[in-house]
C-alpha cells in the first residue's frame, strides 16, 4: 500500500546549551471536550501489528498540469513530463506547455512522499488503563524505546527525562497533501540538562485517515549522558 504524504521539516540538530537547564515544552493549549478516549483509541495496543513505512521523492506536477490547461499548452507534452515525473525522473521542458522555463520551474515540485516497505512486525509497546509504554523491537531502532504517554494527562516522557503535552491535528483534505487526515494529536518535545548531559528535541505524531487507518510517526535527535543518536519510527496499522 502506497500513501502519499507531504511531511513538514523536521529539525534534526539539538542545539543544545549546555551552560544551564532548559525544561521541556511550553504547555500547550487544552484540548476540546472527549479527547481522552479519541487518543486511548488511537494509540497503538500491546504487541500491535504494524507496518513499516518509509520517506520517498517524489515530484508532484498537480500545479503544473492546472497551469497549462489554463494557457492551452500542448496535452502530448504535459503527458510526457507526467510519465517521466511518475517515474521518478527529472522532468524537461518543452516550449510547447506554453508557459515560461521559470514558471515550469516553479510548479514541478519536489515531495516526499510515506510508502509501505512492505514489512509489517508486532511493535514493542504494553499498555494499561493508566499509560502506553513502549519498548524496542527488530525495525525499531531503538526510536522509541522508553516513551511513554499517559491516557489520562496525555503528557508524553521520553527516556531523556522531559515531557510534552499533545495538541489536536487539524484534519486536511487538500488534494496536493495526498493523505486525508481525520483528526489526531501532536508531541513536540525539546529540552536539555547540562549536568546530566541529556536532551532531546522531538515530534510524535498520531494521525487517525479517513480510511481508518492510524499512521504514528517519531522523529527525533535524543543525547543521554552526552550521547547524541538521531532516528525516526513510521509505523502504519488498524486498530
Amino acid at each position: 500500500m502506497k500513501v502519499a504524504w507531504p511531511l513538514p521539516a523536521v529539525v534534526m540538530t539539538l542545539g543544545l546549551s549546555m551552560s544551564g537547564l532548559s525544561s521541556s515544552a511550553p504547555t500547550p493549549p487544552a484540548l476540546p471536550a472527549g479527547w481522552q478516549p479519541r487518543l486511548a483509541a488511537l494509540l497503538p495496543a500491546t504487541s500491535q501489528t504494524v507496518t513499516l513505512l518509509e520517506r520517498r521523492p517524489s515530484i508532484s506536477t498537480v500545479e503544473l498540469q492546472l497551469r497549462v490547461a489554463s494557457v492551452g499548452g500542448n496535452p502530448q507534452a504535459l503527458q510526457q513530463v507526467i510519465v517521466n515525473a511518475a517515474r521518478g525522473l527529472q522532468p524537461t521542458y518543452d516550449e510547447r506547455l506554453g508557459i515560461s522555463r521559470e514558471d515550469f520551474k516553479r510548479y514541478v515540485v519536489f515531495q516526499e512522499i510515506l510508502a509501505s516497505t512492505g514489512k509489517t512486525f508486532r511493535l514493542a509497546v504494553t499498555r494499561d488503563a493508566n499509560q502506553i509504554t513502549f519498548g524496542d523491537g527488530p525495525l525499531m531502532n531503538g526510536v522509541l524505546k522508553g516513551v511513554s504517554i499517559d491516557l489520562k494527562t496525555g503528557e508524553m516522557r521520553g527516556p531523556e527525562g522531559f515531557s510534552a503535552r499533545p495538541t489536536s491535528v487539524t484534519p486536511s483534505t487538500a488534494p496536493d497533501q495526498g493523505l486525508d487526515v481525520r483528526s489526531g494529536f501532536q508531541w513536540r518535545i525539546a529540552g536539555s540538562n547540562a549536568t546530566s548531559g541529556n536532551g532531546v528535541r522531538g515530534t510524535l505524531s498520531l494521525l487517525q485517515l479517513t480510511s481508518g487507518r492510524v499512521v504514528l510517526s517519531y522523529t527525533r535527535t535524543s543525547m543521554i549522558r552526552r550521547s547524541v543518536d538521531t532516528g525516526e519510527l513510521i509505523v502504519e496499522y488498524t486498530r
